[in-house]
């Protein structure tokens, strides 16, 4: 298998998607702007998770056999953080999210009832008993634009990501090597177990087709470092 043409044949495709969100976003201005209509939002959020997802596998496939000597323990830089929280520098993250399964999850809400009690209108008791029904709350009024600092900072880390392959290669053998050091950690794969985030059942757009891909060889990546 040529692992180096499939890398590029992937890569230059999630590229050429991602110049086409960061395009939405900027919208002829140039920059990525600040605040964003909803609706723009959502589907530029839509299509960057697959995107997120698929650079994550083509990361596990350029690592595919690479070994590294990883450097004495050191407190992480300040300011380094990952892409979406808070300030500070751009880093790409290199493991997908674990979904959390709660037992709260799982617990259907009970509607209350208020309890039936009949008073007749001439009772005495009816002060006591009859109070005015509270005001619902207000129907919230719609949002007209939505802040897309975070997604901005998404964006900008996966575009890097993709311009510097090698090193997020490196960066991912270096995460491996020291997940294989710990005595319990919580996961050793950078790739989640079922499908990637941003998964459709029916491939509808390309990220969806060069998700699928990257998703099954990146797997193949991952058993031929372990075997």
């Amino acid at each position: 298998m040529d692992w180096a043409e499939i890398i590029t044949r992937n890569q230059a495709a999630l590229t050429r998607i991602v110049a086409m969100l960061i395009a939405m976003v900027e919208m002829g201005t140039g920059n990525m702007l600040a605040l964003l209509p909803p609706s723009l939002h959502r589907e530029v959020l839509r299509m960057l998770l697959p995107v997120e997802s698929a650079v994550r596998r083509l990361i596990a496939m350029a690592a595919r056999g690479l070994k590294v000597k990883l450097p004495p323990v050191r407190p992480m830089p300040r300011g380094l953080l990952l892409a979406g929280k808070g300030g500070g520098q751009i880093s790409f993250q290199l493991f997908d999210t674990r979904q959390r399964f709660s037992r709260s999850s799982r617990i259907h809400a009970v509607a209350r009832t208020e309890p039936r009690i009949h008073i007749f209108s001439d009772s005495p008791l009816v002060p006591l008993f009859h109070q005015p029904r509270l005001a619902e709350n207000p129907v919230p009024k719609p949002i007209d634009t939505i802040d897309a600092t975070r997604l901005g900072r998404r964006l900008a880390a996966v575009r890097m990501a993709l311009e510097n392959l090698p090193r997020q290669a490196k960066r991912l053998a270096r995460w491996k090597a020291r997940r294989n050091q710990m005595q319990k950690p919580a996961f050793l794969s950078p790739l989640r177990p079922g499908p990637p985030p941003g998964h459709r059942k029916e491939a509808i757009e390309e990220i969806d087709f060069v998700l699928r891909t990257c998703h099954g060889l990146a797997r193949d990546a991952l058993i031929g470092d372990t075997s």
